[in-house]
C-alpha cells in the first residue's frame, strides 16, 4: 500500500471541499493518505463532513518543546541541506522581516513534519495551495529525501507566491486549475519545464432544475448573492459601492453576502456609511446545505474578487441554472462565455458592473437559456466525480514513475538559479 501526506494551511475546511473530496478518492483506491494541517482546527467550528477527517489529521501549530527541540535538531544535523533551504528564503523573498521571519518558522514546522512522516514511511507530500503548507511540504520531503507535490489555485499563484521559484524548481509536479494560471506559470517562471506544470479543473455536482419563485415580480426584489469569505482579495468594497449606485438609480434590489472573514467589521461600517442596510445583508458563514436556499431565490450571483483562480462559487451558481456576472480575468472566461452562458464584466469597472446588472435585470425574463446553457457547461466539464477521478489518475501515474532523465535532483533544483 502507497503512503502519501497530504497538507493544507488549514485542514480540514468546510470551504474547501475539494481537498476532502482528493483524499477520498485516493483512499477509495487504496493509497494509505496520512491528512496534515499547517493550523490547529479547532472541532467546534467544523460540520459533519470535516469531523470525518478531524481526528486523524495531525496539525502542526503549535509545535510542543520537545517538537521544536527535533526539529531544530534534524536542520542542525546537515549544515548543507540547511542552506539550501534558507538560501531561498534570502535570495527570493522580499527585504522584509516579517516575510523572512515567518518562512524561518515554516522552515521549523517542515522539519517537525519530516520528523513526524519519517516515522510512518511516507513516499511522496502533497501540498494544497502554495501558501506555507507548501513550504512546509518542501522541507519535509527535502529532509526525508522524497518528493513532494502541491496544487497552485489563485492567490497563492497571483498575488502571494512566496518562495515560488523554489518550490518550483523543487517538486516532482505542479497541479493548477486552469489554463491560464499554467500559462502564467510558464511565463513567469521560465526555467520550469512544461511538463511539470498539469492543469486539472475542479468540479460540483450535478443540481435539479431550480423552482422558481411563486411571489409576483411586483411584489419581489431583484436578488444579487455573492459567496466568499470576508476579504480584502473578495473586494466586496466594490459591490457595496455598487449596490449604492444601484439604489441611487432606484433600482430594487436586495443583496446577501455569504461569508464570515477579517473585513467584516469594515464592511459593516461601510453598509452604514451608504445608508445600505435595507439593501446589503452580510449574511456570516452559511453552511453548503442551507445555501442552497439562497441559490434558490437569487436571481443573480456576482462576483467581485481582485484575484480568482477558477472559483467553485461561479460553478455552484452555474450548476443550479444561475445567471453569474463575474469580472474577466485570470481563468474566469474560461468558465463563462459572456453572454451564452453567463456574463462578464472589465475588472474594477464600476460603470461596467452595474451596467451589467442593470441590463441582466431588465432583460431577466429572457434569459433563460443562458442559465441552461450555464447548468450544461458544468455537467460537460466541471462534474465532480469525474474531475476528481481524473486528478487521481494522474497524480497516482506521477508519483509511481520516475522522474523524466532530463529532471534534476531535488537538492540540484533548490540550487538552480532562478
Amino acid at each position: 500500500m502507497r503512503t502519501v501526506a497530504y497538507i493544507a494551511n488549514e485542514f480540514p475546511s468546510a470551504i474547501e471541499p475539494y481537498v476532502m473530496d482528493e483524499v477520498r478518492e485516493l483512499r477509495g483506491r487504496g493509497v494509505h493518505v496520512i491528512c496534515c494541517s499547517g493550523k490547529r482546527v479547532a472541532p467546534s467550528s467544523l460540520g459533519d463532513a470535516e469531523r470525518e477527517f478531524w481526528e486523524g489529521t495531525r496539525f502542526s501549530q503549535p509545535l510542543s518543546d520537545e517538537e521544536l527541540v527535533k526539529a531544530v535538531r534534524r536542520l542542525a544535523s546537515d549544515r548543507k541541506a540547511l542552506w539550501q533551504l534558507l538560501k531561498p528564503v534570502v535570495q527570493e523573498l522580499p527585504r522584509a522581516p516579517g516575510r523572512r521571519i515567518r518562512s524561518l518558522g515554516h522552515t521549523v514546522m517542515g522539519a517537525a513534519l519530516a520528523e513526524e512522516l519519517a516515522a510512518v514511511e511516507v513516499e511522496h507530500i502533497h501540498a494544497h495551495h502554495g501558501y506555507f503548507a507548501s513550504w512546509m511540504a518542501l522541507v519535509a520531503a527535502r529532509l526525508m529525501g522524497i518528493s513532494f507535490s502541491f496544487t497552485l489555485h489563485g492567490s497563492d499563484l497571483l498575488v502571494r507566491g512566496d518562495l515560488l521559484s523554489a518550490k518550483l524548481r523543487a517538486c516532482r509536479f505542479c497541479v493548477t486549475v486552469s489554463d491560464f494560471n499554467r500559462e502564467y506559470i510558464l511565463r513567469n517562471y521560465p526555467a520550469t519545464p512544461p511538463w511539470k506544470v498539469l492543469v486539472q479543473r475542479l468540479g460540483v455536482d450535478s443540481m435539479p432544475p431550480r423552482t422558481e419563485r411563486t411571489a409576483p415580480p411586483e411584489q419581489r426584489r431583484f436578488g444579487l448573492l455573492a459567496v466568499g469569505r470576508l476579504h480584502p482579495v473578495k473586494n466586496y468594497p466594490f459591490l457595496i459601492e455598487a449596490c449604492a449606485t444601484l439604489r441611487d438609480a432606484e433600482t430594487d434590489f436586495l443583496c446577501w453576502i455569504a461569508g464570515d472573514g477579517p473585513e467584516r467589521t469594515a464592511l459593516e461600517r461601510l453598509i452604514r456609511e451608504l445608508r445600505l442596510q435595507d439593501q446589503v445583508l452580510l449574511l456570516g458563514h452559511v453552511p453548503r446545505p442551507e445555501l442552497a436556499a439562497y441559490y434558490r431565490y437569487a436571481d443573480l450571483v456576482v462576483m467581485t474578487s481582485r484575484s480568482e483562480g477558477l472559483p467553485v462559487v461561479l460553478m455552484e451558481a452555474m450548476a443550479h441554472g444561475l445567471l453569474v456576472l463575474a469580472p474577466a480575468m485570470t481563468g474566469i472566461p474560461e468558465l463563462i462565455e459572456h453572454r451564452r452562458n453567463g456574463f462578464l464584466y472589465l475588472p474594477g469597472s464600476l460603470t461596467d458592473f452595474v451596467g451589467m446588472a442593470q441590463w441582466i435585470l431588465e432583460h431577466k425574463a429572457y434569459l433563460s437559456e443562458v442559465g441552461g446553457a450555464a447548468a450544461e457547461t458544468i455537467a460537460a466539464s466541471y462534474d465532480r466525480q469525474r474531475n476528481v477521478s481524473l486528478f487521481a489518475d494522474e497524480f497516482l501515474r506521477r508519483i509511481s514513475q520516475p522522474e523524466p532523465i532530463y529532471a534534476n535532483s531535488l537538492l540540484q533544483q533548490v540550487q538552480l538559479p532562478v
